[in-house]
């Protein structure tokens, strides 16, 4: 006797798991980190148009569209947003003077690649940050650490210079006075830059450079051709021809 559908036992299938409306844990913490860097790109931007002591955490929270409270998720305070600021400029600044050292190349080469390094951090809102901010607001021990790390883009610099003159690419000079001349020059892109200007970074960083390398005045060899008298053009008629009438 064959059983009928109602006497027949159903297939019981698998309760669906719902769906956790929390993220697992490494998506939590990227999350999360991405929070934290937006927090500290708004930091940075204001206090590259305020300045630090006329920026406040009410003004970091208003440019998120967030509440002040929601800040303390990612943040201590203010003094904190600073220190990670300035921190990841020199970070990115020695990472990027790193990659172009390791590019190769003679002592010129790594030096404009650096220099172009450099020049890329400083137009950005960490590395403006930096340069306009600094680190005279951060508390010690702190403070003392992010030295550390600006002597290490000083003494890049000071290398490359002073293999550029051995290998007698570069003139020769004080490998010391010369870095602090380079690096304070492009660092000071990061005071006048304005997105939006006359200029993209691209052709501000290749006239610094261009500028630094080959310098302001007219070069002797330039000069020396352009004084030089004119040599008259001779005249197509030989001058051993006879005259006409003679």
């Amino acid at each position: 006797m064959t059983k009928t559908a109602a006497t027949r036992p159903r297939k019981t299938r698998p309760p669906v798991a719902a769906a956790s409306p929390w993220a697992n844990a490494p998506d939590r913490e990227q999350q999360r980190e991405a929070k934290r860097q937006a927090v500290l790109q708004a930091a940075a931007q204001l206090f590259n148009e305020r300045g630090f002591h006329a920026t406040s955490l009410d003004d970091i929270a208003a440019r998120l569209n967030v509440s002040k409270p929601t800040l303390y998720y990612y943040v201590k305070n203010k003094d904190e947003i600073l220190l990670q600021c300035v921190s990841q400029g020199l970070e990115m600044t020695l990472e990027g003077i790193e990659a172009s050292r390791a590019a190769g190349g003679n002592a010129v080469d790594q030096l404009r690649a650096c220099m172009q390094a450099y020049t890329d951090i400083v137009v950005q809102p960490f590395g403006m940050c930096l340069i306009r901010v600094g680190d005279e607001e951060v508390p010690e021990p702190s403070r003392t650490e992010l030295r550390r790390m600006k002597s290490e883009i000083d003494q890049a610099f000071r290398r490359l210079v002073a293999q550029g003159v051995e290998e007698g690419s570069l003139q020769p000079c004080d490998p010391k006075m010369t870095a602090f001349v380079i690096a304070g020059a492009l660092s000071w892109i990061g005071r006048w830059y304005q997105p939006g200007g006359d200029y993209t970074p691209e052709q501000i960083a290749q006239q610094c450079i261009d500028t630094l390398c080959g310098g302001v005045l007219r070069r002797v060899e330039a000069l020396a051709v352009a004084a030089a008298p004119k040599t008259p053009r001779r005249s197509r008629r030989s001058s051993s021809a006879p005259l006409a009438g003679n």
